[in-house]
């Protein structure tokens, strides 16, 4: 080899050295980056009075200091306020607001529903499509920071259990972790919604506290303490579930039960009891 080739050969060898150390220097800065958002946002506190007004707003029970509340609308003043966001599926009603594309569809090319609550599910299956729902979804969670919320709580993370196989818990966490860098980057915390059997990759998906559905009623509420502690906000919809959720973590975590419409004080359907 002739001495001007071995020089480009050494220039080359240094110039991808220089390369892969470029890309793990942007990377370190990535992870910092991220790590300093999560580190800078504001949990809500623990084993506190709670009240779950996604239904409609109302002014918040006495004793409660943590509210969540739809992003539609505003904080209330002097709480620990939590942003709601159906972030997995459509509102009911509202797949007219989505490209066609974004919504998940079966082998005869009609819209997956979830059929309890009739919502249509996002297709989050691809790089691309996660990407374009993110930014659609970004801009409520934007709002919420706007508005002077504190957190958000992106519903329907467990979407994919109801989608015939078409998505996966894979699909549900590639997604996740973009909300979540979202979140933060705007200084809001992040919940994780039910979804226990995802409870432990919490740190990789960039989750912050857990809101767990009837973890009481179905025995799961350890599910989530082992991976976030005491940073859990229980729902039950029955007496016999806040029962349960009372007996064991009454002491420890933030516990209520709601109707299941989540109605407004007042309204004749209106249940909120506690431990």
């Amino acid at each position: 080899m002739s001495t001007v080739s071995r020089k480009i050969v050494g220039m080359a060898v240094v110039a991808a050295v220089l390369a892969v150390g470029a890309a793990a220097l942007a990377k370190a800065l990535f992870v910092q980056a991220t790590t300093t958002q999560a580190a800078a946002v504001t949990l809500p506190p623990t084993h506190a009075g709670f009240d779950y007004q996604i239904g409609s707003a109302y002014p918040p029970s006495a004793g409660a200091t943590v509210v969540t509340r739809d992003h539609t609308a505003s904080p209330a003043a002097g709480l620990y306020n939590i942003c709601y966001v159906n972030a997995f599926q459509a509102q009911p009603g509202a797949e007219g607001e989505w490209a066609s594309d974004l919504l998940l569809r079966d082998s005869a090319g009609k819209v997956v529903y979830d059929k309890d609550w009739g919502e249509a599910l996002l297709d989050i299956s691809t790089d691309a499509k996660r990407k374009r729902i993110t930014d659609k979804i970004g801009g409520l969670i934007d709002s919420c920071r706007d508005k002077g919320f504190q957190a958000v709580e992106p519903d329907n993370y467990d979407s994919y259990t109801r989608s015939g196989k078409r998505l996966t818990a894979d699909h549900a966490q590639a997604f996740i972790k973009l909300l979540s860098a979202h979140a933060h980057a705007d200084g809001l915390a992040i919940a994780q919604k039910n979804t226990s059997e995802l409870a432990d990759n919490r740190t990789a998906n960039g989750l912050d506290f857990a809101v767990a559905e009837e973890c009481g009623q179905h025995t799961e509420c350890g599910d989530y303490t082992s991976a976030f502690g005491n940073n859990v906000i229980v729902i039950e919809y029955t007496d016999a579930g806040r029962s349960k959720a009372c007996k064991t973590w009454g002491g420890t975590l933030s516990i209520v039960q709601r109707d299941l419409d989540v109605s407004p004080a007042g309204s004749s359907g209106y249940v909120r009891k506690t431990c």
